[in-house]
């Protein structure tokens, strides 16, 4: 049973997590009734906390914003990834903010505890920032989008594709996901009536985000390993599939998620699917794998085409 204390505690670490809470969601997770929920809501906004309140059957609690920024309540690993996270962006490809995560990260690092202090001085002095990892993506569609996401409310923006052709697109933001290169946002398109993939650098012109609507059964339970077939394959006109003899662990290490998805065979190997726009440079990236395969699907020209290769190559050695 939670003291007074605890449980304020307690409740805004639970309006911080989620921007809507039913109270009596909050009365049980605090295994108290509806009535001290609102009466320690009530405390909360003496100490200046916006916390907004709806009255009818699907009504409940929110987290508002203030004129200044509330603590936030933050466990040991949380903390541990905010250090990180800063100190990436502080180099990363989001453009804009890496003053500021520099500022906030001191702020943060100065009221860390000395446990955590270790910890993050420990990844701090075992880590090397490599530039040049992926396109830089302005901070503020990042965070337009991903406030979007949260709150389920329609996006507009301009999309230009590899060709460098702007559209104009309606959507119902789903998720972001990250590649460690790129980040990539799962939509579904109201204009193509259907799920798209979009590289969150190509996104330009976001507005304000639009009317809220209600979440659509998602394209897939990993959206990860979906967004990974999106960009791997699927854009690319040849497609082909090759079984790897080594492990897919290893494999993955060489053959990042835009390359192709990967799916483990057993211990020692793997099946890879890939896609490409052009056939004449297949060979020779192959062949910076490293890994015997054997091709089981691919259009016959690809075949031919790695045959000859092949018999150059021998040739060039006997």
């Amino acid at each position: 049973m939670y003291t007074t204390s605890e449980r304020l505690l307690r409740l805004l670490s639970l309006l911080q997590a989620k921007r809507d809470w039913p109270g009596p969601e909050l009365a049980d997770r605090l295994g108290v009734d509806v009535r001290t929920v609102r009466r320690d809501v009530e405390r909360l906004r003496n100490l200046g906390y916006p916390v907004h309140a709806t009255s009818g059957v699907a009504g409940g609690y929110r987290l508002g914003a203030g004129a200044a920024l509330p603590p936030l309540l933050l466990d040991d690993d949380e903390a541990v990834a905010v250090a990180v996270g800063l100190r990436t962006a502080a180099n990363g490809t989001v453009s804009g903010i890496e003053e500021s995560s520099v500022r906030a990260l001191a702020k943060l690092e100065q009221v860390l505890p000395a446990r955590l202090r270790h910890r993050v001085s420990g990844l701090r002095a075992a880590t090397v920032a490599l530039g040049g990892g992926g396109p830089v993506i302005d901070a503020e569609v990042l965070t337009t989008v991903a406030t979007a996401c949260r709150d389920h409310q329609r996006l507009r923006f301009g999309y230009r594709d590899r060709d460098g052709v702007v559209t104009e697109r309606e959507v119902e933001p789903l998720r972001l996901v990250h590649t460690g290169r790129r980040w990539y946002l799962v939509a579904f398109d109201l204009g193509r009536d259907g799920w798209r993939t979009f590289r969150a650098d190509r996104v330009d012109g976001v507005g304000v985000p639009g009317f809220r609507f209600t979440p659509r059964e998602p394209p897939a339970d990993d959206l990860a390993a979906y967004v990974t077939r999106a960009i791997s394959s699927a854009p690319y006109p040849h497609q082909l599939v090759l079984r790897v003899a080594a492990p897919a662990a290893v494999v993955a290490e060489r053959v990042g998620p835009e390359a192709g998805t990967i799916e483990a065979i057993d211990e020692g190997s793997c099946r890879v699917r890939t896609g490409a726009q052009g056939l004449d440079p297949v060979p020779f990236h192959l062949a910076h794998w490293d890994f015997d395969f054997v091709v089981e699907e691919a259009p016959p020209e690809l075949v031919e085409r790695l045959r000859l290769v092949a018999d150059r190559f021998a040739r060039a050695v006997r």
